[in-house]
């Protein structure tokens, strides 16, 4: 099994998410993060007043599939969250060791 972790723009999430339901992902956590790479922050305006923020908002992404469609899911986020210009942000790729269903005591693959 594979936790994908994409930081993206927040305009692209429910493109992001109609290509994932197409590779058959049924299920995933999306949180409103912030924070900043290469963009080193934005300006902007609030009550007639310009000033400079640090972070810059961000959907963050988590979906744990199974090994063999890792590769999908990550194409698929990559080709619908990309417009080109710099903070279209980034994927992680992890191993997880173990997935329990709570309710019904499931684990691993059948678990997701």
């Amino acid at each position: 099994m594979k936790l994908v972790i994409a930081i993206i723009k927040p305009f692209k999430l429910d493109e992001v998410r109609e290509a994932l339901t197409t590779v058959g992902i049924a299920g995933m956590t999306v949180s409103e993060v912030k924070g900043f790479g290469r963009q080193k922050g934005q300006t902007e305006i609030y009550r007639g007043a310009e000033y400079s923020t640090n972070m810059v908002p961000k959907i963050k992404i988590e979906i744990v599939c199974p090994s063999d469609v890792a590769d999908r899911v990550v194409e698929a986020i990559q080709s619908s969250a990309n417009t080109g210009a710099i903070g279209d942000g980034k994927i992680f790729v992890l191993d997880v060791g173990q997935a329990v269903r709570i309710r019904t005591g499931e684990t691993d693959d059948t678990a997701l």
